[in-house]
């Protein structure tokens, strides 16, 4: 019954997402966050995969080498920085981050408090999203505008709390720029 365990996660991430989005006035992006976890591609391997304390992706990475299910998931949601992945126009043609527009680094930052929130349970708090973001973040390929944008988020989470975070969010980030 892991498939069911991993659909009522799915569904309540989702749920948790939907409330922070709209919260924002990000309503259409709440009701279409993370639609392909629901495909074939990325459910069927979520199920099998399934833990209940973290991403079945890294689980399906670690016996595989890699992630499908990420590799399709990330290519169809905007909110997701490695979507934002392109060829530099310098003359190295290096990988870099593309600049993100606001909405979808609004939305990224609703997706990442409520996996956190999905995954800690109980034991969740304001820091937790900014903590896994700084453990990370050295090695993002990431625009530095939407770096910090997204930084400053997480951190205004973590230190005055998600109501003041959202309602700046709406007054300020979003004003006009959805």
């Amino acid at each position: 019954m892991k498939w069911l365990k991993h659909l009522k996660t799915i569904n309540h991430h989702k749920w948790l997402v939907m409330k922070l989005c709209f919260s924002v006035g990000l309503y259409r992006q709440g009701i279409m966050h993370d639609l392909s976890k629901y495909s074939p591609a990325e459910f069927f391997v979520g199920a099998k995969y399934y833990q209940g304390t973290r991403s079945p992706n890294t689980a399906e990475h670690e016996d595989k080498g890699l992630s499908t299910a990420w590799l399709h998931h990330k290519g169809r949601n905007k909110h997701h920085l490695e979507y934002w992945i392109d060829y530099s126009l310098n003359e190295d043609h290096n990988m870099e981050g593309m600049k993100m527009p606001v909405k979808y680094v609004v939305e990224m930052f609703c997706d990442r408090v409520a996996a956190s929130k999905n995954y800690r349970g109980n034991s969740y708090t304001d820091s937790d999203a900014y903590d896994y973001y700084m453990r990370s973040r050295s090695h993002y390929i990431i625009h530095p505008e939407t770096d910090a944008l997204l930084h400053k988020l997480l951190l205004m989470l973590k230190n005055e709390g998600e109501e003041k975070t959202l309602e700046y969010i709406r007054k300020e980030v979003l004003n006009g720029k959805k």
